[in-house]
């Protein structure tokens, strides 16, 4: 992947606004971007332009906001925010589709952040593609956007011309990813200083809860799901579920995935870890004596599966979101 725009001109990021959409995210990354830009420069290098485009009158799409009046030239780069009131509509979406269609090409790289993705999705360009978004909204993308794989862990997810990012403020490191890209990674080491962002990166999978679906409309699987979290899902395998639903385990096995998207391993997995977050979060328990309780008689079994479902270890996750910040 190149480090630097090929076109000696001052590259241009623009970022759409369309109604509800989160300002805060405009803005912020407007101010991330020209605080690059000042490091670049100090290295000989250049700003960024950037601009602000909206609907006008007429249909059509105008600069409302720009770093750099007056110059010509498209963006390279277009920058699809999330809203505040939840997803557009197809309906919404559609003239803002047709104008980021007609940028892409031209040449422009596309990218989403939060809810962003389903405007975006909405060109049909992500159809085959790999791409993230807030984890709350998932389950309504993958309904209303089947050919498209997204992938709720990552925070942000690069392919080529696409670029998409997660919840509401992973934003910040979408803009690290795009002044790496844009000017070098020294000045993206640089800003992510300045800015106390972390330039590692960050995983959306470390801070969303696990919400299981409830409304399939399996009662029998619904009775199993109620059970499992009043049980806190200790101390049950397979053959425990399928007699609580009353089926044979091959057909509880197959209803079971089909209304919950998980294998009921997978899903227990995520009620105990869910506990266990709960645990490291508010209490000073050993992390050992937190596995027994969420129902792990191997502690290190236990920081494996919590290490999968996070991807964090407990220590790790304890020291970033524990009340006491102690590991």
């Amino acid at each position: 992947m190149a480090r630097t725009v090929a076109n000696p001109s001052r590259a241009e990021v623009g970022l759409m606004l369309y109604p509800d959409c989160q300002m805060a995210m405009i803005h912020g990354m407007t101010d991330l971007l020209a605080i690059a830009g000042s490091f670049s420069e100090k290295h000989g290098g250049q700003r960024l332009r950037v601009s602000h485009w909206r609907r006008d009158d007429d249909g059509g799409f105008m600069r409302c906001f720009d770093t750099d009046p007056g110059s010509d030239g498209e963006p390279q780069v277009l920058i699809v925010p999330g809203r505040l009131s939840g997803p557009v509509t197809p309906e919404e979406a559609a003239p803002y589709a047709r104008w980021l269609l007609n940028r892409h090409a031209q040449g422009a790289t596309l990218v989403s952040n939060c809810g962003g993705a389903f405007l975006l999705a909405s060109t049909g360009l992500l159809a085959g593609r790999r791409v993230t978004t807030h984890w709350a909204f998932v389950d309504a993308f993958r309904e209303r956007f089947p050919d498209v794989m997204v992938d709720p862990d990552k925070m942000v997810i690069e392919d080529g011309d696409i670029i998409t990012a997660g919840g509401l403020m992973a934003w910040t490191d979408l803009g690290m990813r795009l002044v790496d890209r844009l000017l070098g990674p020294t000045v993206m080491m640089e800003t992510g200083k300045f800015l106390l962002i972390d330039p590692a990166g960050r995983e959306q999978r470390h801070y969303s809860s696990f919400a299981p679906t409830l409304t399939h409309g399996d009662e029998a699987i619904l009775k199993v799901q109620h059970w499992l979290q009043a049980k806190g899902a200790r101390d049950v395998g397979v053959r425990e579920m399928a007699a609580e639903a009353h089926m044979e385990e091959r057909t509880f096995l197959r209803r079971f995935r089909a209304a919950t998207g998980l294998k009921p391993t997978e899903y227990t997995q995520k009620l105990r870890v869910g506990k266990a977050r709960e645990l490291l979060e508010f209490t000073n328990r050993p992390v050992d004596q937190i596995a027994w309780s969420v129902g792990y008689e191997d502690p290190g079994a236990f920081r494996k599966v919590f290490n999968k479902v996070t991807g964090l270890p407990p220590g790790d996750y304890r020291r970033r979101f524990g009340v006491s910040g102690q590991a």
